[in-house]
């Protein structure tokens, strides 16, 4: 198989895939020969980068499966490069983690995790509002009406949306809002377009699940029934 990935693809071709990788045993033969993924095995290595923090030695229960790791990491590159991704898991291994400075080990809860569940639920809420705003015409609007006549909702959010709306330029910013305009937009008009659509999410699943079955979204306009 490397063989044949080589003829059509040339020498990046003859490296094993990554499952092929995860399925042999080490990183090349015994016979002395440096191999490709050998010394990609040697590069990527973070021993040979850092000295390990011995607080990552700490036993404890994984909170995800190897594959979910894998997932949650190959989104990680897709959206902030491949360059971030090592330099964060460097980060981590030299034991510069959430939780470090108040002592607690690798792998446990931390103070701040209620702050790490809500990003991980704006997120979640954004990819699909994305979803949504590219298959349904107005929908914005009809959120920003329907918000405007939401008499259940809390007091001290609704003064800080209609703070928002105040400010002209970002108004203009998030009234452009679309999956094409998205990444352009301020983090203030991300947060002011996730405020209109979506009323509530919330953790219902315990962490590990996939997105769609750890939050549950209420929107200020009712999804469509499926065609």
């Amino acid at each position: 198989m490397p063989l044949w990935r080589a003829v059509r693809e040339g020498e990046p071709g003859g490296m094993k895939s990554a499952r092929e990788l995860a399925l042999s045993q080490g990183w090349g033969t015994d016979d002395g020969h440096w191999t490709a993924e050998a010394v990609v095995g040697v590069m990527i290595n973070p021993f040979n980068a850092i000295e390990i923090a011995p607080s990552l030695a700490v036993p404890h229960e994984p909170l995800v499966s190897e594959d979910e790791w894998v997932q949650l990491g190959t989104g990680l590159i897709e959206e902030y490069g491949a360059e971030f991704a090592l330099r964060a898991i460097l980060r981590n291994l030299k034991g510069d983690y959430l939780g470090a400075e108040e002592g607690s080990p690798f792998g446990y809860e931390f103070p701040d995790q209620e702050a790490v569940e809500a990003h991980t639920a704006f997120r979640y809420g954004c990819d699909r509002l994305l979803q949504r705003l590219a298959t349904e015409p107005n929908l914005l609007q009809r959120s920003i009406v329907a918000m405007h006549a939401d008499e259940t909702m809390d007091r001290e959010d609704r003064i800080e949306m209609l703070r928002a709306e105040s400010d002209a330029s970002l108004m203009r910013e998030v009234m452009v809002a679309s999956p094409e305009t998205w990444h352009e937009l301020s983090e203030e008009a991300q947060h002011q377009v996730f405020g209109y659509l979506i009323k509530t999410i919330g953790p219902v699943g315990r962490f590990g699940l996939p997105p769609e079955q750890r939050f549950h979204i209420v929107w200020r306009i009712a999804e469509p029934p499926p065609a």
